[in-house]
């Protein structure tokens, strides 16, 4: 069942502004609510230069082919198109972020800065200067009222379409004047609501890449806007040993494998960054699991208050990665007050930088209670640093 609105309002005195990127799933979400008889608009951001962009790669977002396509779209639905410039702002609150993030040793999620900022921030402001009621989009994720008239977002039907992980950041008054009519339909069944419409953009490609970054190569961008994360440096052991060196700490990310570019007899897997020191620590698998993850900037949807949730150590489900299955964890606090999630069992890759989003449960519609951005737990290169200390010590003894 599709859900347009659920608040009462008729539609003919319901204004919805589209953010529309060119694809198939918010041109369908326009197409839903011009089709019911709402005043539609549809928007589509400008991010940056889209004369360069044309010169990626087939499934790169965000092109001007995205804007045309947009453009097409509302004028075969009748509705009025306006292309917002917003270059400046997405490349300070995305981009230069990306790569600060690359520089200091952390893996960033520049889809989540996107929708936090650029998307529903400034996008929601000017959808208010419109007149608008309702922003819909066509993110994956549903949303539904609250006994108290507020609203809440939930996991989607179509699981493997989840795009709930990259919204944790949408605060309560944005979700109040947002509308995801996508959340209870699957991918196939939005393409033949495209075919039913006539739209063109139909059998359109999924954006696979990051959508400022040509062909894949993020490295290239991160090294032009901050030059020493491709600075080299050592590749160091668990056990202290230097096993070769590296091209720029932007090139790693802790549970990597592959790529590292030095000879072993074990597996060996990335652990830490110490972008301070240009080092890259490796070691086994097993080195890679983590119980507890310190968290910052968290955005929390819960019930109660964040500081009842920390201090209650309320249970909830967590995602450390979006493609993974939501997992068991608490909430509570760090010695230093700091808030952290406690995992009932050990999770391997835990990135800094990435996001650990909460569940209210594991299930396919579980609702979402926010999260944080991971930070770095105590440094492994902490430990060996001392220990290598030691050993000079004794030595020089």
């Amino acid at each position: 069942m599709i859900r347009l609105d659920d608040t009462g309002r008729t539609p003919k005195d319901t204004r919805v502004v589209v953010a529309m990127s060119g694809g198939v799933d918010s041109s369908v979400v326009a197409a839903l609510y011009a089709q019911a008889g709402y005043e539609v608009i549809g928007v589509t951001l400008q991010l940056y230069d889209h004369g360069e962009a044309m010169h990626h790669r087939p499934g790169a977002c965000c092109a001007g082919q995205d804007i045309y396509d947009a453009r097409v779209v509302c004028e075969k639905l009748g509705i009025p198109h306006y292309v917002l410039d917003y270059e400046s702002r997405f490349r300070d609150a995305v981009i230069e972020r990306f790569a600060d993030a690359y520089a200091s040793g952390e893996t960033p999620i520049p889809c989540v800065d996107c929708n936090r900022t650029v998307k529903f921030r400034d996008l929601m402001e000017t959808a208010k200067d419109l007149g608008a009621d309702i922003l819909a989009t066509g993110h994956y994720v549903t949303s539904r009222a609250l006994p108290d008239g507020g609203r809440a977002l939930y996991r989607p039907l179509d699981e493997s379409r989840d795009q709930s992980y990259f919204l944790y950041a949408t605060t309560q008054a944005q979700i109040n004047m947002l509308r995801f009519p996508l959340g209870e339909t699957t991918k196939p069944e939005v393409r033949a609501l495209a075919e039913g419409f006539g739209l063109k953009v139909a059998d359109k490609p999924d954006s696979q890449d990051i959508c400022f970054v040509p062909n894949g190569h993020y490295t290239a961008i991160v090294e032009k806007l901050r030059p020493e994360a491709g600075e080299p440096g050592d590749i160091v052991h668990l056990d202290g040993r230097v096993l070769g060196r590296h091209a720029g700490v932007m090139r790693y990310t802790i549970g990597q494998r592959k790529g590292l570019g030095i000879a072993s007899a074990e597996p060996l897997y990335v652990v830490g960054i110490d972008a301070r020191q240009r080092r890259v620590l490796v070691g086994p698998r097993a080195a890679l699991g983590v119980t507890e993850v310190r968290i910052d900037e968290v955005n929390w949807l819960g019930d109660e208050s964040l500081d009842a949730a920390l201090d209650a150590g309320r249970e909830i489900h967590v995602k450390v990665r979006s493609t993974r299955a939501p997992v068991p964890g608490q909430l509570g606090r760090a010695a230093d007050g700091a808030p952290v999630v406690r995992l009932a069992a050990a999770e391997e890759g835990v990135a800094p930088g990435q996001a650990c989003v909460f569940y209210a449960d594991v299930s396919a519609g579980a609702r979402l209670l926010g999260g944080g951005v991971i930070r770095r737990a105590p440094s492994a290169f902490t430990a060996l640093t001392r220990a290598q200390e030691m050993v000079a010590n004794a030595r020089t003894a």
